[in-house]
C-alpha cells in the first residue's frame, strides 16, 4: 500500500512538473517577446511610454513566477529528503510570493495609469494624481516592487528562523510549506493581493464611467465618422484584466484558506493559476498595436523560414531522385 501511494505521488509530481515546464516555456516565449520589443525601442532611442515601462516590469515579474513554480516542484520532487531542502523550499516560496505580489501591484498600477491617461475627469485631485503618477511611473514601479518584497519578507523571515533553529513540522506528502501557523502569511496575502485588487477595481470603475459617458456623447453627436472601436477595445481589455485578476485572487485565496484549514498545500492549483498570466499577456499582445505588429512580423519570419526550409528539402529530394 505504501509503495502504491508513493508511486501515485511520484506520478502526481511528475505531472505537475511537466505542466509547470510547459507554462515556463510558453511564459518565457511570450514575456521575453514583450521585454524584447520595449527594450529594443528604448535602445534605439524611440519613445517609451509609462505603459511600456509597466508592461515590461510586469513581464519580468511573470517570468519570475513561472521559474519559481517550476523550480519549487523540481526541488520538492527530487531533493525533499535533503537536509537543507526545507530551507531551499522556503526560499523559493519567498521568491514566488515576491513575484506574485509584484504581478498584482503592477497590474493595478497599469490600470491606474490607464485611468489617469484616458479618463476625462477635470477635478483638481484627478489632475494632480495624473501629473504625479503618469510622469513618475518609474518611481511607482520601484515603490510597488519594494512593497511586494516587504509584504512577503516578514512571514518568510520567521520561517527561515524556525528552519535554521531546527523546528520540526508535521507534514503530509503534499504539505511542502513551512509550518501550519499561517496568520502572518494571511496578513502578507492581504497586503500583497487584496489591496492591489481593490485599487484595480476603483480605477477600473472610474475608467469605465468616463468611457461610458464619453462614448455616449460621441454617439449622440452628428459626426458619423467617429470611430468608437478604440474605446471599446480599452473597455474589453480592462474587463478581461478584471476577470483575470479576480480569478487569480480567488484561486490564491482558496489555496491559502485550504492550507489554513487542513494544513495541505494545493501545489496543483498554484501550477494551474500560473497559466493565467501567460493568457493575460497573450491577450495584451493582441490588444496592443505595437506588440501585435511586432508579433505578426516575427510569425511571418518564422513561417517564411519554415517554408524556405521545406522548399530546400524538396529541391534536394528532387535532385537526388534525378541522379
Amino acid at each position: 500500500m505504501a509503495d502504491s501511494t508513493e508511486g501515485n505521488t511520484d506520478i502526481l509530481y511528475l505531472g505537475l512538473l511537466a505542466l509547470a515546464l510547459i507554462g515556463l516555456t510558453a511564459g518565457l516565449g511570450i514575456h521575453s517577446f514583450i521585454i524584447g520589443v520595449n527594450v529594443t525601442d528604448w535602445w534605439k532611442g524611440r519613445s517609451v511610454t509609462p505603459v511600456d515601462r509597466i508592461v515590461t516590469s510586469l513581464a519580468i515579474a511573470r517570468i519570475g513566477i513561472h521559474c519559481a513554480d517550476a523550480l519549487y516542484i523540481f526541488v520538492a520532487k527530487f531533493f525533499l529528503s535533503s537536509q537543507n531542502s526545507r530551507i531551499t523550499l522556503s526560499f523559493i516560496s519567498f521568491i514566488y510570493a515576491f513575484f506574485a505580489f509584484a504581478n498584482y501591484w503592477l497590474t493595478s498600477l497599469l490600470s491606474i495609469v490607464f485611468c489617469l491617461k484616458i479618463s476625462n475627469f477635470h477635478t483638481r485631485l484627478f489632475l494632480y494624481l495624473k501629473g504625479m503618477i503618469v510622469h513618475r511611473t518609474v518611481y511607482f514601479i520601484v515603490a510597488v516592487v519594494l512593497l511586494s518584497a516587504f509584504s512577503c519578507s516578514i512571514p518568510f523571515s520567521l520561517e527561515f528562523t524556525d528552519e535554521i533553529r531546527g523546528v520540526t513540522y508535521n507534514r503530509s506528502i503534499y504539505n511542502l510549506s513551512m509550518g501550519c501557523s499561517l496568520m502572518n502569511q494571511v496578513y502578507s496575502f492581504t497586503i500583497g493581493s487584496f489591496f492591489p485588487l481593490l485599487f484595480y477595481c476603483i480605477s477600473a470603475i472610474f475608467l469605465f464611467t468616463s468611457l461610458y459617458h464619453h462614448t455616449t456623447k460621441m454617439k449622440m453627436s452628428s459626426n458619423l465618422s467617429i470611430n468608437l472601436e478604440t474605446y471599446y477595445s480599452v473597455m474589453k481589455f480592462v474587463s478581461f484584466t478584471f476577470i483575470y485578476n479576480t480569478l487569480h485572487f480567488i484561486g490564491s485565496f482558496a489555496c491559502v484558506l485550504y492550507y489554513y484549514l487542513y494544513c495541505v498545500d494545493l501545489t496543483w492549483l498554484y501550477t494551474v493559476l500560473d497559466f493565467t498570466p501567460f493568457l493575460h499577456s497573450s491577450y495584451m499582445i493582441y490588444r496592443t498595436a505595437k506588440l501585435r505588429s511586432q508579433m505578426s512580423k516575427v510569425l511571418q519570419k518564422v513561417i517564411d523560414f519554415l517554408f524556405q526550409r521545406k522548399d530546400k528539402e524538396t529541391r534536394e529530394n528532387i535532385e537526388i531522385v534525378a541522379l
